[in-house]
């Protein structure tokens, strides 16, 4: 069995529309830090002078949100009514896992132009591989947005679906969607103005909108798909971190191939 990492790092070096703030407490610290709670919470005196070099545990301190880094997004995070099942959507923590360890297939749009790709790319890229997803298969868009990534133009310049495209993978019996993009829609930018230009609101954001009626979930922000050595007969294990009541949840995504 071989392991291929599809994760991008959280790294409050590199550039975020919501920056991530990381707070080291080295050992030291934490000795101190320790001490402290055990007085303040238990009532227990300890010196942590008494401790091998004055040290105990490190300890990081985080913040940021459940979109930096690769994740999957619940459906929750697409509206709060739903207009199927009882009409509210699930969060994070109410997922089935067995959504998030599937076969998988790589679609290879690396060659699409920034803005939103319809079903017949999605097509011609599946006819290429000779490959139609089963259900519950997880597919996977490399559209070659990681060499942007960790500077502004991660944000604005990439390929996402529209409505005619995830409708299709949907009706195949897909229910997680990735891409190496920031977004499985396309840029902000490329959105408004292809909406004022038209006035058509179909344009506004249909890859996450259609989790409204049909339920989906987005794993965004992957990396290293151009390290998978197949198009498929591989699997994805992408379980979401379980944020009670959370829109999304960051995953440690990973290729699984039984070589």
């Amino acid at each position: 069995m071989r392991l291929i990492d599809l994760s991008s790092p959280v790294d409050s070096s590199s550039y975020e529309p919501d920056p991530v703030t990381h707070e080291v407490l080295t050992p030291r610290e934490g000795a101190v830090h320790m001490s402290s709670e055990m007085r303040e919470h238990f009532g227990i005196e300890f010196d942590p002078a008494e401790l091998p070099d004055a040290e105990f545990l490190s300890l990081d301190r985080i913040a940021l949100t459940t979109h930096t880094g690769t994740h999957v997004d619940a459906p929750s995070h697409y509206g709060s009514r739903a207009s199927y099942g009882d009409g509210v959507p699930k969060h994070i923590d109410q997922m089935p896992l067995e959504w998030f360890f599937n076969p998988g297939v790589v679609l290879d749009l690396t060659d699409a132009a920034t803005g939103a790709v319809g079903a017949d790319r999605v097509k011609e890229a599946l006819d290429r591989v000779g490959y139609t997803p089963r259900p519950f298969d997880i597919v996977l868009l490399h559209t070659g947005a990681q060499r942007h990534a960790g500077t502004s133009r991660y944000f604005t310049d990439f390929a996402g679906l529209d409505g005619s495209a995830v409708h299709l993978l949907l009706d195949m019996g897909v229910r997680v969607i990735g891409t190496d993009a920031f977004s499985l829609d396309a840029p902000f930018g490329d959105i408004i103005a292809r909406y004022r230009a038209t006035g058509d609101r179909s344009v506004l954001w249909p890859a996450h909108f259609a989790g409204r009626d049909r339920e989906y979930c987005q794993l965004e922000r992957l990396a290293n798909l151009e390290s998978l050595p197949r198009p498929h007969g591989f699997r994805v294990a992408c379980f979401p971190v379980k944020i009670a009541g959370g829109g999304a949840g960051w995953t440690r995504a990973v290729a699984v191939l039984d070589d």
